[in-house]
């Protein structure tokens, strides 16, 4: 008995449907599956889109790992280096002027607070 024979006697029947062309209901199908999948994507990127209140996080996130708060996610160590801190404070601080009157209120106040936050880290880290 072939393997063929064991299986359709199992109640398998093996059917190799491969086919250098396609019909036009298969074809219409592909397409409709294809734009399911573009907008499916197209809401994913949509509700992904960085808002203010992340974009500074992003940048405060950023400043707290050169701070040393936060481990290098590769070796696990972690690293001071100032002149990125100052730098991230300079683009807030910049951002905070920009945008002024232009935030929301609960905007606002987050970004003072990063602000104030990493100034008084940055105050106590230059002392060391």
């Amino acid at each position: 008995m072939t393997e063929k024979e064991s299986l359709e006697s199992e109640g398998f029947v093996i059917k190799d449907k491969r086919s250098s062309q396609i019909s036009e209901d298969d074809a219409t199908n592909i397409d409709t599956i294809e734009e399911q999948k573009n907008s499916s994507n197209e809401k994913e990127v949509a509700s992904s889109q960085v808002d203010f209140p992340t974009f500074i996080m992003s940048l405060s996130s950023s400043a707290f790992y050169h701070l040393g708060d936060m481990p290098d996610p590769t070796t696990g160590k972690k690293e001071l280096n100032l002149p990125a801190v100052q730098q991230t404070i300079d683009m807030l601080n910049m951002l905070k002027e920009k945008t002024k009157d232009n935030l929301k209120e609960d905007e606002s106040k987050l970004l003072e607070q990063l602000i104030y936050e990493l100034q008084v880290k940055y105050v106590a880290k230059s002392k060391i």
